[in-house]
């Protein structure tokens, strides 16, 4: 019998107290131990979909120094490389909780440098990994903000894969359909060496956007009922979040709360083969009766990371980011003492002013009784992905109160900041919420590895300028938009190129930085502000 070989990981997931998560992708059944120093953790492998995986939940880890760590399959050590001309992959434990946090995010990495056919600026990612290796300090979370993968957009190598295999008459052509289809896209993407590096030796936390399932999934009602026509629809939306749950969202959740998560232990009960388990697991998500949206925290800080996609409350004149439990969820987690608050979300809270009053214009217009107004609304909505957070204008200002509140709060955080991506431009802005309150920041981060149209950059440069924000917020009006209770200023971007952005902590102290990729290949500042100063 062949060993097992590791062909995805070791991903270094979450690192709490004196415990920490380890995932991997194995090429067949296997017991896995990690090791790191006195501390170990040890499990079998459970199967789905012909493919084998294992999160390992590793314990009694001393604080203080980071500690190399070795992953072994049936015994054979796998992890580190023998060949590997990386630093040694390491867990480091928090000894002091009111030590600086540093959060590093982002978000759109479309394929790898090395598969992409496009020209397309440095990877962003790849650029930090390969500076990290230098020796420069390692954070302590890494939040990635959506498309991880894109399912729609497949580079040239998974095309020709996908040429090479039986598919079904009905099966999309360049787009992934099956899970092994999925499956290829996760290696694709981080099989690729300071990657793989990266994500071995520093936590990270994880949401998906849309692409991770087909651009604008979820955008309306009348987009489901379309979708649902498509004969391939619901094989793609079933592996579609399974093997979310399986590569991104099985390492959200913290090592205290592994052996009892309900979906983990179906599957680890099914462990020969838990294809079943994650069929039923997917059709429920699909109907809204999962929550993917979970909370971190490191030291003093909360970090809340919210589903605006699959939980989505499509009816006309009803239409939410959240079903009304995870509001009531999102209430309560924010309102948990803590000197930072961050809320990450895949799609943007605050917009340029004038793509804000737009999207809020077509919102009204999708909802009219008149057939050529909802016609045009819908088909605009679609057309140009205007389906963020000002598309659902009673989300967009339920989550302005909330912010509000805790802004305002005698126990409320120094500084309150919704991490977001999507939109393929960096940027950062300060909300204007009106009387004495504490800071609350968008921090926008895309792409890592993509790029918006050309045609698209003076628009959104001229989207927060007076002249198209007033226009944008006259034809708003004119359809019976009601102002906003929020104002906001830019403070920092449009950046267009591929980026990362560093959101440090420190007391009662917040700081971002973005970072772009020159054509060298290394990461250049763009951008750097306090965050704690009192609006202006």
């Amino acid at each position: 019998m062949t060993a097992a070989e590791l062909l995805i990981g070791p991903l270094l997931r979450q690192v709490v107290g004196s415990q920490a998560t380890i995932w991997v992708e194995v090429s067949q059944p296997a017991t896995v131990t990690v090791r790191a120093g006195a501390a170990q953790g040890q499990t079998e492998t459970f199967s789905a979909y012909g493919h084998h995986y294992a999160l390992v939940v590793v314990e009694g880890l001393a604080a203080g120094s980071p500690v190399p760590y070795q992953v072994a399959l049936d015994g054979q050590l796998v992890w580190p490389e023998a060949e590997s001309t990386f630093p040694p992959s390491t867990i480091r434990t928090r000894v002091d909780p009111a030590a600086p946090v540093e959060l590093v995010f982002g978000s759109c990495r479309e394929a790898t440098a090395r598969t992409s056919s496009r020209n397309l600026p440095p990877d962003a990612l790849d650029a930090y990994a390969q500076r990290l290796a230098t020796g420069s300090d390692r954070p302590d979370l890494l939040v990635l903000l959506g498309d991880q993968v894109y399912a729609d957009e497949t580079s040239p190598g998974v095309r020709r894969r996908l040429r090479k295999r039986r598919r079904p008459a009905h099966a999309p052509t360049d787009q992934v359909m099956t899970f092994d289809e999925y499956a290829i896209l996760y290696h694709e993407s981080w099989r690729d060496p300071e990657i793989r590096w990266l994500l071995s030796t520093v936590p990270s936390v994880m949401i998906f956007d849309d692409h991770e399932i087909i651009d604008d999934w979820n955008s309306s009602a009348a987009w489901r009922r379309d979708i649902r026509d498509l004969p391939w629809w619901s094989e793609r939306i079933s592996n579609g979040l399974s093997s979310y749950w399986i590569y991104q969202h099985l390492g959200n959740v913290a090592p205290a709360d592994v052996a009892t998560d309900p979906v983990f232990t179906a599957v680890t009960a099914a462990a020969a083969d838990a294809t079943d388990a994650l069929r039923e697991f997917a059709a429920r998500a699909d109907a809204g009766d999962y929550r993917f949206s979970y909370t971190h925290r490191i030291g003093a800080t909360r970090l809340v990371m919210v589903d605006n996609r699959v939980g989505r409350v499509l009816t006309p004149g009803q239409r939410s980011m959240l079903p009304e439990r995870d509001w009531h969820w999102l209430e309560q987690v924010m309102a948990e003492p803590a000197d930072h608050l961050v809320i990450g979300s895949s799609l943007p809270w605050l917009m340029p002013p004038a793509v804000h009053h737009l999207e809020a214009w077509t919102e009204r217009l999708a909802d009219s009784p008149r057939p050529v107004a909802r016609w045009v609304g819908e088909g605009l909505r679609r057309a140009v992905d205007l389906e963020h957070w000002p598309a659902f204008q009673a989300a967009f200002e339920q989550l302005a109160g909330l912010l509000r509140e805790r802004s305002t709060a005698t126990d409320g955080p120094a500084s309150l900041n919704v991490l977001s991506g999507d939109v393929h431009h960096s940027y950062v802005a300060q909300a204007l919420l009106g009387g004495t309150h504490r800071p609350v920041h968008q921090l926008t981060c895309s792409p890592l590895y993509n790029q918006v149209p050309a045609v698209m950059r003076p628009l959104l440069r001229l989207g927060w300028g007076p002249v198209l924000r007033r226009a944008a917020r006259m034809l708003a009006r004119s359809a019976g938009v009601t102002r906003s209770s929020v104002r906001w200023r830019r403070l920092a971007g449009p950046y267009f190129g591929n980026a990362v952005s560093t959101l440090t902590l420190a007391g009662r102290s917040a700081t971002v930085r973005i970072e772009g990729t020159r054509k060298g290949g290394d990461l250049r500042t763009v951008a750097e502000l306090t965050l704690t100063d009192k609006p202006r």
